[in-house]
């Protein structure tokens, strides 16, 4: 697709993504949505903290209310929000404005459908010939014209619904939370409270700017310091929408999504609450967490990178968890897309269920080294496809056997080689990869 990528329409602020763009998204999708309908169609809108999200905000809202659809406004709050709000409340579709973990000068435009997934290839396409003037539509008039209300009840509404995701307390327990001076900053805090933890919040002061430097899923530094300089039991980093989460345990080590999934899978098997004793993983899974959960009678099932590829393999065979390595973690039962609130809580409920700290969950978890190198290069898909590289990418796989693995695949928005290499040892990891990028140096001269 020409605009829409995995994650929506991404780009820097009003250069690759304008508030033209926006206006004309909203006025499609306006449009679209009134077209032979019963009732008036309604959309929820939500945004992130930086300062191009109120510009999208209000150019989104004035292109669907011109074209027939009645909007509510959650302003600031997490995507995992919209998404849940979009399905509960029976809008027929919603919109979250964010660009993730990425720096403030980007945005973007999430579209999701009224069962609270990311909307179908299908309408996103009548929206890029819409953008590209290939289409014409009209605006409403009179009293068909939309209204825009602010909805911040519907942020509390979803706020109810996280504390009833647990039977437990959480009283007794000193909690961080690193919410990346993004949406998270609106909502963690009033949770982890109502459940009764003593919270401890970093980089929850949003200017616009600030927003995932520094700081959050990304940049877990700070958040190990903190917890450990002040003796907490816990801590989780969320990025800029919150739809990721990584934790921190008592000492300070990263927890990441891989980590996650391996304890909160565990536990669901322990309670006959784990469908088909199977996890949903992307191919950059680690090996290792994979060998743990093997351990525990647990099979890892992977899929394509992209939180949209585990989503999709959930939904087709009805799994109880996926997620990623980045912290994208996928509760079925509970949510249609990663909460990072959500995963919070979810890690934090064992963590009580065992009366124990997080160390003692992750001890016994493999981690296999993993590294991983670009390489610029030119017609990469045809380079792999030679047969020189296949025999020798095949060769090296079958010389690692069941000590390792190698993934190698072309980035989707640049010219670029991804070269994964994952070894039980650091030494192998190294050898194999230097091998890996000499073969495909030479090949691309």
């Amino acid at each position: 697709m020409k605009y829409f990528g995995t994650d929506g329409f991404r780009g820097v602020a009003n250069e690759g993504l304008t508030v033209d763009h926006a206006f004309k998204i909203g006025k499609f999708l306006g449009w679209y949505f009134t077209q032979g309908a019963e009732k008036k169609a309604r959309c929820v809108i939500g945004k992130d903290t930086r300062k191009s999200s109120y510009m999208f905000e209000y150019a989104l809202a004035s292109g669907l209310s011109a074209t027939g659809v009645d909007v509510y406004l959650l302003h600031v709050t997490t995507t995992p929000s919209v998404s849940y709000i979009t399905k509960s409340e029976d809008f027929d579709f919603g919109i979250m404005i964010t660009a993730s973990h990425n720096p403030y000068y980007d945005n973007g435009i999430k579209v999701i459908d009224r069962d609270g997934y990311k909307m179908e290839e299908a309408v996103l396409e009548k929206i890029e010939e819409y953008l590209d003037g290939e289409t014409e539509i009209t605006y409403a008039k009179g009293g068909a014209i939309g209204k825009i209300t602010d909805y911040i009840q519907g942020r509390n509404q979803y706020i109810s619904y996280l504390t009833s995701a647990t039977m437990h307390s959480f009283r007794g327990y000193k909690v961080a939370l690193d919410c990346a001076n993004g949406a998270a900053s609106s909502i963690a805090k009033t949770v982890f409270e109502m459940l009764g933890a003593k919270t401890y919040v970093i980089h929850n002061e949003p200017n616009g700017l600030n927003i995932n430097v520094d700081c959050g899923s990304t940049h877990v530094e700070s958040l190990q310091e903190y917890v450990r300089e002040n003796h907490l039991d816990i801590g989780f980093a969320f990025d800029g929408d919150a739809d990721r989460c990584f934790a921190v345990d008592e000492q300070g080590n990263v927890v990441d999504g891989d980590h996650i999934m391996y304890i909160c899978a565990r536990q669901m098997k322990e309670a006959g609450a784990l469908v088909e004793n199977t996890v949903v993983a992307t191919v950059m899974s680690n090996m290792g967490t994979e060998k743990s959960l093997a351990k525990e009678g647990i099979r890892m099932l992977r899929t394509d990178v992209g939180d949209k590829y585990v989503s999709m393999e959930i939904m087709k065979n009805g799994y109880s968890i996926g997620g990623e390595q980045s912290g994208h973690i996928i509760f079925n039962k509970y949510s249609t897309t990663g909460d990072g609130i959500l995963t919070a809580i979810k890690l934090m409920e064992v963590v009580v269920q065992k009366k124990t700290m997080l160390s003692f969950l992750t001890s016994g978890i493999l981690q296999f080294p993993q590294v991983l190198k670009n390489r610029r290069v030119e017609n990469a898909e045809d380079l792999l496809e030679r047969p020189g590289i296949r025999d020798y990418i095949q060769k090296k796989e079958e010389e690692l056997g069941d000590r390792g693995r190698i993934l190698i695949r072309k980035s989707g928005t640049e010219p670029l080689l991804r070269v994964m290499v994952e070894a039980e040892t650091q030494e192998l990891c190294d050898v194999v990869l230097q091998d890996l990028l000499q073969k495909i140096d030479q090949a691309a001269q």
